[in-house]
């Protein structure tokens, strides 16, 4: 393999492991978020006590998530100058700010205000604990939209001029209106919220399915990871779709292989246009990932379509081969995502700053040792990271509510000797942890190990 072939396959490698940390996190913080208000508002002190044990035990898996993704997040910065130099030098002035701003909101806004909700269970009030949580939602998202401007320069580069051979800024406002940019998010959340309804539907009818003594706690999660699944799948087949008429005018290639156009023509005219290159790359995986995209994106709409009228009749709750069926789906969305990744970066072929730098210029003056090297321990890495978040995501995921630990709490010792230590909270209503109780509330809160 050559240097430039080491480079993209560990970049490949890694992002796309990263990306599945990614699809997680967008997919899953709304639903946390919409539990944790839900509980919180809710008055009965028998169901707010179900709701909010149920928000602690997604919310625990959202943070095993995040825990472990943003290591990869962090560790997959460094090959932008590692493997990529030529990029950074090209297009740092304008590709530089998005990347910034989306490690701050990241790694440190996104990261303290999960910090804050994790801890703040019993002690900050409702209203504040509740906003944490939504914060830590609209910075995920936020983050997103920054990485997406970044990736979308590279898609579809504007607002800018070529001066002395490097790319400047000229118009801030074009490069954050870049509809490459907007179309994809749009798509990506939606995959998103896909991957985290199936996610959520899955895990619940797998207690269902096995007769989990907490079964009957994972009803209203079931009920809206469907109803998610099904709204979000539908969607972004649209939101996907919308994106073809820009890729005819800005990637025809892409549009030509997909589409089974006239590849002849537009390589000749690609030719014209930026001189001799291997303009038809890998056209064959971009079609079979392609048809892998829309193949699952199908069955998971049509299969989470007809879930949302099977719960009227609560037959996922009493079929067991259905409720397994949902718990089978889970692996899907995230398969399909990772397709739909190849297409978007691999769709535009020979460039990395489509009609302005090519890989090879990009590429960092490093030998293919080094590279080789490089690649064989990002790799192992990050794979070792993977398995690891989700050997404990199935770990917990399985144990069920009664093994979460996130936000429960202990007794302290001159508390009363028959209190529950799960009826902690101390505010109206006496519901467990309640979030709207006594900041302090007596009691150490417990965050989870992992």
């Amino acid at each position: 393999m050559s240097a430039a072939d080491l480079a993209r396959l560990q970049f490949a490698a890694t992002t796309g492991i990263h990306w599945l940390f990614v699809i997680l996190t967008m997919g899953l913080v709304p639903i946390v978020a919409f539990l944790h208000t839900r509980a919180a508002y809710t008055r009965d002190p028998a169901r707010r006590a179900v709701r909010e044990r149920m928000t602690r035990f997604w919310g625990q898996l959202y943070v095993i998530n995040y825990a472990v993704g943003i290591v990869t997040g962090l560790v997959m910065e460094f090959q932008f100058g590692l493997s990529w130099s030529g990029l950074s030098k090209f297009a740092g002035n304008v590709f530089g700010a998005p990347l910034a701003l989306e490690t701050l909101i990241a790694f440190f806004a996104e990261s303290t205000f999960l910090g804050m909700w994790i801890f703040g269970w019993g002690r900050l009030s409702r209203g504040a604990h509740i906003a944490l949580i939504w914060l830590v939602a609209l910075t995920a998202y936020a983050s997103a939209y920054w990485i997406m401007i970044a990736n979308g320069f590279m898609q579809h580069p504007v607002g800018y001029e070529i001066r002395d051979g490097v790319a400047h800024l000229t118009d801030f406002g074009a490069l954050l209106a870049n509809p490459n940019a907007l179309l994809a998010l749009l798509h990506i959340t939606l995959a998103a919220l896909t991957v985290g309804g199936v996610l959520v539907a899955g895990i619940s009818a797998y207690h269902f399915a096995r007769g989990s003594e907490d079964a009957d706690q994972f009803r209203g999660s079931l009920r809206l990871g469907v109803v998610v699944g099904a709204v979000a799948s539908f969607f972004v087949v649209i939101a996907g779709d919308l994106q073809l008429p820009l890729l005819r005018r800005t990637q025809p290639m892409k549009t030509a292989a997909l589409e089974g156009g006239d590849v002849e023509r537009v390589e000749a005219r690609l030719v014209q246009e930026h001189g001799p290159g291997d303009y038809v790359f890998a056209h064959d995986w971009l079609r079979l990932s392609m048809d892998v995209m829309t193949i699952i994106g199908n069955t998971v709409s049509t299969v989470t379509l007809i879930a949302v009228f099977l719960l009227r009749k609560d037959w996922l709750v009493r079929r067991r081969p259905v409720a397994l069926l949902m718990t089978a789906m889970i692996p899907f969305p995230f398969i399909a995502s990772a397709a739909g990744w190849v297409v978007r970066e691999m769709g535009r072929q020979p460039w990395i700053v489509y009609g302005e730098l090519t890989v090879e210029d990009a590429l960092s003056p490093v030998g293919r040792t080094s590279l080789a090297v490089s690649c064989a321990v990002f790799v192992a890495i990050f794979l070792a990271l993977a398995v690891t978040n989700w050997t404990l995501i199935a770990r917990f995921a399985r144990r069920g509510p009664s093994a979460t630990q996130l936000g429960s709490t202990e007794p302290l010792a001159d508390e009363a000797d028959g209190e529950s230590a799960e009826g902690s909270g101390g505010g109206p209503g006496g519901g467990p942890g309640d979030p709207g109780g006594d900041p302090g509330g007596g009691r150490r809160v417990v965050v989870p190990v992992l």
